[in-house]
């Protein structure tokens, strides 16, 4: 990955994590909260995971295979479980979201984990 992408996908990365911690926060009615909900079901209520990186992905242009792609390259060191047989664009998107999704739940974690240690 050139350095400007890496760069871009920083950026973006600081981007959704800024927003997802506002928004769990808020939702949850405070850092630690949100953060032991984040732990226990991140798909649950006030903190709807899934629908966070669908919207940010629908957002920033990403939901097509080159958005994808451009994701998979910034975090083609992580691992990923198996996926199911589908076509290569829907599985390249379902792929690309499961590791966004990763690092956007450590991220978040850290910057909560901040948030109820200065709070």
């Amino acid at each position: 990955m050139e350095a400007y992408q890496r760069q871009q996908f920083d950026l973006l990365l600081m981007m959704a994590v800024e927003r997802f911690v506002e928004r769990i926060v808020e939702r949850c009615a405070g850092a630690e909260t949100a953060l032991d909900r984040l732990r226990t079901n991140p798909q649950g209520e006030g903190i709807w995971l899934d629908r966070f990186v669908t919207a940010v992905f629908q957002d920033f242009l990403l939901d097509n295979p080159a958005g994808a792609c451009f994701v998979l390259q910034a975090l083609s060191s992580r691992s990923l479980p198996a996926l199911p047989a589908g076509k290569i664009a829907e599985t390249l998107q379902t792929m690309a979201r499961q590791a966004f999704a990763e690092v956007l739940v450590l991220r978040s974690e850290e910057a909560l984990e901040q948030m109820t240690g200065y709070g």
